[in-house]
């Protein structure tokens, strides 16, 4: 949306599958740059609930969003309306103190109301205050007994309209 469009959005045709990831909380920002990923040729967009960065919590984009699971969930029904590229996200299993397996399957249940089925999950929670993004990496430890539960768990998706 800010710059040179053409040096951010473009890329080679051996790049394929190529997604393009997006940060942000404005619906109508977020379905402007899902119809701009659609019209450069990207094979996906993906919403970045994950990144645990001073800079991007300032302004309500990356990991803070998993505090609001509906905001989210009404990001992506509207991407997903704008472009028919499919529409995926990438999160946290937690973030701070809502690191509890309860507070994840509400994130995902609210998430998957929006009709978004492909999750990519950093099986590790974002600190957002104290932490570096390079700290996030490796602090708090991977928890790979969250993903178990989080897969075995049938968590239904919403009934389609035709």
């Amino acid at each position: 949306m800010n710059g040179d469009v053409q040096r951010h959005l473009g890329f080679s045709p051996q790049e394929h599958p190529l997604a393009l990831q997006l940060g942000g909380s404005s619906v109508q920002d977020l379905v402007l740059c899902s119809r701009m990923a659609e019209d450069y040729g990207y094979d996906e967009v993906n919403l970045n609930v994950g990144c645990p960065s001073d800079r991007v919590q300032n302004n309500m984009i990356g990991a803070c969003l998993m505090g609001h699971s509906k905001l989210v969930a009404e990001c992506l029904s509207e991407m997903s309306v704008a472009t028919s590229l499919p529409v995926t996200i990438k999160h946290r299993i937690g973030i701070d103190e809502l690191d509890s397996l309860d507070f994840l399957f509400e994130f995902v249940s609210d998430v998957k109301k929006s009709a978004c089925t492909t999750f990519i999950v950093h099986a590790r929670k974002a600190i957002l205050n104290g932490l570096s993004p390079k700290e996030n990496r490796d602090i708090p430890p991977l928890m790979y007994e969250v993903m178990y539960k989080l897969t075995a768990v049938e968590i239904p998706l919403p009934m389609l309209e035709k």
